[in-house]
């Protein structure tokens, strides 16, 4: 896409909630139940890093707010791009694991390795795991709806 297709390209197509509403509210009940029982923080990041693999703005600018709100640091999210790079002590191991799996569910085509899978299951019980699979799942469905809809970041 040339910049000018870019410029010329409609800042958003449809209002999801309003076109779809049962659909919107079902899918806020899924993003609702995947969170529970997994560190807030932790959940941002996931979600941070998910839609920066997905190019979603929207949900990207949404996360750093929700993830400053819930103390996280400038620090980490400036260097959760670059997280495999990043000092040791930045990310905690736990959170490396989070991340290594979200990375390869954003990038379902290859599967989820035994490796990154067994790294998660270590660092994570087993309703736990399946709450961190459930959360990368949502994340990647908003982005691929706010995406498609070019659901511009800022708004409602």
């Amino acid at each position: 896409m040339t910049t000018n297709e870019i410029a010329e390209a409609p800042a958003r197509r449809l209002d999801y909630a309003r076109t779809v509403p049962k659909v919107f509210r079902a899918m806020i009940a899924l993003d609702a139940a995947a969170r529970e029982g997994l560190d807030p923080a932790l959940v941002e990041l996931v979600q941070m890093r998910t839609s920066q693999l997905n190019g979603c703005a929207y949900c990207l600018d949404m996360h750093a707010r929700d993830a400053r709100k819930a103390g996280e640091t400038d620090e980490r999210i400036y260097l959760l791009p670059v997280w495999h790079e990043a000092p040791a002590g930045v990310y905690s191991a736990r959170e490396r694991a989070a991340l290594a799996l979200a990375e390869e569910i954003a990038a379902i085509g290859g599967g989820v390795s035994d490796a990154v899978y067994a790294r998660a299951a270590a660092h994570f019980g087993e309703e736990e795991l399946a709450h961190l699979i459930s959360v990368c799942l949502t994340i990647n469905a908003w982005n691929r709806i706010n995406v498609a809809t070019r659901k511009a970041p800022g708004t409602l």
